[in-house]
């Protein structure tokens, strides 16, 4: 039996995981810039925005599609 491999490339990447590499490579305010939502500009934590990704779906895509943009799945 042949194992599928997944078509999705964020396949077994966490959202924490995407978005302590974002913070990394860009920091708070330059994400926020990139991504205007509040918790990446007011105050920003990891946690509250996990909170705010898993809950808001738009803001999520906009944090993954910018993730596979920069290709910062391959560091």
């Amino acid at each position: 039996m042949s194992q599928q491999q997944s078509q999705d490339p964020l396949h077994g990447i966490t959202l924490e995981k995407i978005l302590e590499r974002l913070v990394e490579h860009y920091d708070w305010s330059e994400l926020g810039q990139r991504i205007d939502i509040r918790c990446f500009n007011s105050n920003p934590s990891i946690k509250s925005s996990l909170k705010f990704l898993r809950r808001t779906p738009w803001a999520r895509k906009r944090v993954e599609d910018l993730y596979l943009a920069m290709g910062l799945d391959n560091q």
